[in-house]
């Protein structure tokens, strides 16, 4: 305030920012398909702004010509380019360092929990549309970019570069291309994709810059990243039964989970006329989780959507943005109804726990009760959000999971 002899100082640390597309080995995108996107070592890039562009055209075969033609009564559900693919893999000098198992599900129940509402029409050209008013290609042709900071745990947390590391994307194509699309037709439309491009910001450090990272490279000085993981995980429920315990998984002390995001999907995987973007009630009445003996929360919810008693779960699902991203604003861009109706979605937040939970290998167990009993083909997802880490060296280009 007072320092006003000070000379003037000019932010000179990048002189050059721009995307340069890389694409993969081959350019065969079918279902099951393994999609390869290599980074060269030498380079100084940023994935946390990078996008992944995809181009394609729902198409049918018309029944006289037996031609293909463009499919015009079928349409992607609200994050369908995402349903399109089984696995995306992150991998550094050769090692998987990050993986978004069922992209569509995880990504769907993330983005719902933590996007506000201008973030939500950002997403739009991704494929992101609540209203799947944007989501009906024009003439079967469709485009989307999608930034790999909704895709990844890695990319949304680690803003800095990349240095002198080879990298590579992967993406494996989903076996079936239903669960991306919704149609109330018999129209059998299937997804052709053109193209898929990984666009990266190659960076070009100014002088002084320039110089650190050469002697970080010298050195080969190990660099952390830290980040948090989405991992997916999915149980077929037993039918008719009003209690559960499912153990989820044992993480090491090194992956303490943090947030755990639940919801429950009847009858939709597989079926064009269901909307596997959407999430159903199933009457649950209470749940809560377990990491060793410790529970989170404490106390009982006490749910009845019968009554519409879910305001507790409304608020620990607007709270999730503000305690994820560390901020005092409280947003978000799904309403009560659309909540009740579309996205009964319930936010365990486990980020506060005791110092000895931190030094052990950590037991994740889900309990939940129902007041009807679980109907048939109800299927429950688990979001496990957990802190991750690895470390590289620029020079010697080795990889440790921390």
């Amino acid at each position: 305030m007072f320092d006003i002899e000070k000379g003037i100082e000019w932010d000179e640390g990048v002189v050059g920012y721009k995307f340069q597309r890389h694409e993969a080995y081959t350019a065969r995108y079918e279902n099951t398909d393994e999609i390869r996107i290599p980074l060269q070592e030498d380079l100084c890039t940023l994935p946390c702004d990078s996008l992944i562009l995809i181009e394609g055209q729902l198409v049918k075969t018309d029944a006289t010509t037996n031609k293909t033609v463009p499919a015009t009564e079928t349409k992607f559900v609200n994050n369908g380019v995402a349903f399109l693919f089984s696995e995306i893999r992150y991998e550094v000098s050769g090692v998987t360092v990050d993986t978004n198992t069922k992209p569509g599900i995880t990504t769907t129940m993330k983005n719902l929990a933590s996007l506000n509402q201008s973030e939500s029409l950002k997403l739009t050209m991704s494929g992101w549309d609540l209203n799947e008013e944007a989501t009906k290609p024009i003439d079967g042709y469709f485009q989307a970019c999608i930034p790999l900071n909704r895709l990844l745990g890695f990319a949304e947390d680690y803003k800095n570069i990349m240095l002198n590391i080879p990298q590579e994307l992967i993406l494996i194509r989903s076996n079936s291309d239903v669960n991306s699309l919704i149609c109330a037709t018999n129209e059998k439309a299937r997804v052709v994709i053109d193209k898929i491009a990984w666009l990266v910001p190659h960076i070009v450090p100014g002088l002084k810059e320039e110089v650190k990272l050469t002697k970080t490279i010298e050195k080969d000085k190990e660099i952390a990243v830290p980040y948090r993981s989405w991992e997916l995980h999915s149980l077929p429920l037993f039918p008719n039964t009003t209690k559960c315990s499912w153990p989820v998984k044992i993480s090491t002390k090194f992956e303490t989970p943090r947030y755990i995001i639940f919801g429950l999907q009847s009858n939709r995987e597989g079926q064009l006329d269901k909307n596997m973007s959407k999430f159903d009630r199933g009457d649950i009445t209470n749940m809560r989780v377990f990491l060793n003996n410790e529970r989170y929360p404490y106390e009982n919810l006490n749910i009845s959507y019968k009554k519409h008693h879910f305001g507790i779960l409304y608020e620990m699902f607007t709270n999730f943005r503000s305690r994820y991203y560390y901020t005092d604003k409280k947003e978000t861009h799904i309403t009560p109804t659309q909540f009740f109706d579309s996205y009964p979605l319930i936010i365990i937040d486990c980020s506060m726990q005791k110092t000895g939970l931190q030094t052990q290998s950590i037991a994740l167990r889900i309990e939940f009760d129902t007041d009807t009993g679980i109907s048939e083909g109800t299927t429950a997802y688990a979001l496990v959000i957990s802190d991750r880490a690895f470390t590289y060296t620029p020079l010697t280009k080795s990889v440790k999971q921390v």
